[in-house]
């Protein structure tokens, strides 16, 4: 197995976050971090809320985190297969971004994680900081 072929883990998230150019990091009234780009969140650990509830105990969900994506079809894309760890809330209606529990982050590779992260991060970067970073990364 190659090391890109892994099984993710929500310390993977904060280092591909942290390793976009441009990248500075807030934190939430609970410690939660937020990754931004020119001001804009593009990656983020929530905090437990109403809307992302374990459908058995309808105990909130500690870990969800939240990526942006391109559009709202990428969103569709990943919410769509009932096996994917992605899924939104009624609360994201709308919104482009997609959901999922750090506890299921093993079911993506560290390859699909990083693609995931790479195009958060350029759906809110700036158009001139996107276009020389995909100028440095082609093929991507």
């Amino acid at each position: 197995m190659q090391a890109d072929d892994r099984p993710a883990r929500d310390e993977d998230v904060h280092e591909l976050a942290q390793g976009m150019p441009h990248v500075t990091v807030e934190y939430g009234k609970s410690g939660n971090a937020v990754y931004q780009v020119g001001g804009k969140s593009f990656v983020f650990f929530r905090t437990p809320r109403p809307d992302a509830v374990d459908p058995v105990t309808g105990e909130r969900h500690p870990d969800v985190i939240v990526f942006w994506v391109p559009s709202e079809s990428d969103k569709k894309a990943l919410v769509q297969d009932e096996a994917s760890p992605f899924f939104t809330t009624p609360h994201f209606d709308g919104h482009r971004s997609v959901l999922v529990r750090a506890s299921r982050l093993g079911e993506l590779t560290l390859r699909e994680l990083t693609e995931v992260v790479q195009d958060a991060w350029l759906s809110q970067a700036s158009r001139r900081r996107a276009d020389a970073w995909l100028r440095d990364h082609p093929g991507l």
